[in-house]
């Protein structure tokens, strides 16, 4: 608009310049008729000037008052839409605000609805409380009449038998004994008939009271790992924001992640010890990574369990071939390569299977028979231990029939089958089998038990067993797992030796500390002897 303006101006004054120029010119050149003419036509371009100069000027402010009035709607639309998402962020905070306020009104209503019940609860309480109370009494009352009663029966009974009170007990109880033994006798056999016929329950009751003896240190040395962190700083890293990386961890490797007051260290809980084994390695490589979220776990845990799976494939078959063995299922090599992470009383159960498949080549190799059957035998007989946590049963039952699945041969399947009484041994290649497993697990050092501690639990077994009446000795075989105890059968009848046999049990649950179970065997001969004159 000022331009407009300024070039209105502009021309009156060029035509005004123009005009008097013209003027003078005229003036002196032409006649005073043209001058007159001159100027004439000089004010009629001046006055035109003028004009165009309002033209333009009245335009100016036209399109001056356009821009305006633009402007005007621009702040106004500018100003509504402003407005409009201001009141939609305030509806949603007031809808927000509306909902957590009927949460607190749900929760503020469940916590009356609790303490009305918390309120019923304690006076059912105390009126139980008042009516046991008040039977107390009572059976206090009657126990002390009942007292008094027992008090007068046994006087009468004293006088009239002659013989006080202990004296008639001692007499029972005397001459009582023998026929209760022989009726506990018959009871306990007719109570292992019937148990025989229950074996699974047995077995299951047999396994919780062995767990239970032993639960507490197995559980703490064979189900835990410990992973050494660089910093206490890490534990916060492994955790996560709200827990997110430790529960991603936990269930992409199944194992359970104890992070505690210990500096530097995080321990690792759970029973499969090659998902122990994933999480791991899992954890040590995500901590030299440095990257610890959802996403990096998974592929971690991923690349970890292919590294597990390769490696307990290399295991199996490098064990096939140091003993020279072929011709082993696949599946079996990788059960054998599991092996590497098990544990038997602290013994590498890897390193056990190759030790046991060379000393039965040893021995094989002495007695004529084949050698590289009775290693594949030795190698294979604690198949079942890759599986036992995952199959119940046995593992030398479980053993036998992952053998028989993958094809191996009656002999072998056999030997996996016998190696702990399972099944009686039938072959000499059992024998053997059942004789280098025991060499092997009960020499002194395989497993966390010392000489001195070794020895004295052998003599205790025997100590114990001979301490009892008809007894003439006992002998403590397979590792301490089993003792033999042979009786006079003069002393001893066939009744009396099952409760011989769960009384020497009972003493050594009492008296003793063990891993497992120990089987006690009576033994009771009779000979008869004559001579011919």
């Amino acid at each position: 608009m000022k331009v407009d303006i300024t070039i209105a101006i502009l021309l009156v004054l060029v035509a005004a310049a123009i005009g008097y120029v013209i003027g003078n010119v005229l003036r002196k050149k032409l006649s005073d008729s043209l001058v007159t003419n001159a100027e004439t036509l000089a004010a009629k371009m001046i006055e035109d000037a003028k004009r165009q100069a309002e033209v333009v000027a009245m335009e100016a402010a036209v399109q001056a008052k356009d821009v305006v009035y633009q402007a005007k709607e621009e702040l106004e639309r500018q100003f509504e839409q402003e407005s409009r998402e201001k009141r939609r962020d305030l509806q949603a905070l007031e809808k927000r605000l509306q909902q957590k306020e009927e949460n607190l009104d749900k929760k503020t209503n469940l916590f009356d609805q609790r303490d009305a019940d918390f309120l019923k609860r304690e006076q059912g309480l105390a009126q139980r409380e008042q009516s046991l109370s008040n039977k107390e009494q009572g059976l206090t009352q009657k126990e002390e009449k009942l007292d008094a009663l027992v008090g007068e029966q046994k006087a009468k009974l004293e006088q009239i038998a002659g013989m006080t009170a202990a004296e008639a007990k001692k007499f029972l109880m005397d001459s009582m004994e023998d026929e209760a033994k022989l009726d506990v006798a018959k009871l306990i056999k007719a109570m292992e008939e019937e148990a025989r016929e229950t074996a699974d329950k047995k077995a299951k009751e047999v396994l919780a009271l062995a767990m239970q003896r032993y639960a507490g240190e197995y559980v703490a040395e064979r189900s835990v790992s410990v992973v050494t962190l660089p910093s206490d700083e890490m534990k916060g890293r492994i955790i996560g924001r709200e827990g997110r990386n430790i529960r991603a961890l936990e269930a992409a490797t199944g194992i359970d992640l104890i992070i505690d007051d210990t500096p530097e260290a995080v321990i690792l809980s759970g029973f499969n010890p090659v998902r122990r084994e994933v999480a791991k390695l899992s954890l040590q490589k995500l901590i030299a990574d440095g990257r610890i979220h959802p996403g990096r776990i998974e592929e971690v845990v991923a690349k970890s369990q292919e590294e597990i799976e390769q490696a307990m494939k290399e295991a199996g078959e490098q064990a096939a071939f140091d003993l020279g063995v072929h011709g082993i299922h696949p599946e079996i090599l990788k059960l054998i390569g599991r092996l590497k992470y098990r544990t038997s009383y602290s013994q590498n159960v890897y390193q056990h299977s190759l030790e046991v498949a060379f000393l039965c080549g040893i021995m094989a190799a002495e007695l004529g028979i084949n050698v590289k059957q009775a290693k594949r035998a030795g190698l294979l007989h604690d198949l079942g231990k890759a599986v036992d946590h995952e199959i119940e049963g046995s593992h030398a039952v479980i053993g036998a029939d992952i053998a028989k699945k993958y094809g191996e041969s009656p002999k072998i399947v056999h030997a996996i089958m016998a190696h702990h009484e399972d099944e009686k041994p039938a072959t000499v290649l059992a024998v053997l089998v059942q004789a280098a497993d025991a060499l092997s697990g009960a020499r002194p050092g395989a497993r966390r038990e010392m000489m001195e501690t070794y020895v004295k639990r052998l003599d205790d077994l025997e100590r114990i067993a001979t301490s009892f009446d008809g007894v003439v000795t006992s002998f403590a075989i397979q590792a301490g797992r089993e003792i033999r105890v042979m009786v006079s059968s003069d002393q001893v009848t066939d009744d009396r030796a099952l409760v011989l046999a769960k009384d020497i049990a009972k003493k050594i649950e009492t008296e003793m500390t063990y891993p497992g179970q120990i089987k006690v065997n009576v033994i009771r001969e009779t000979r008869a002897t004559e001579y011919a004159r």
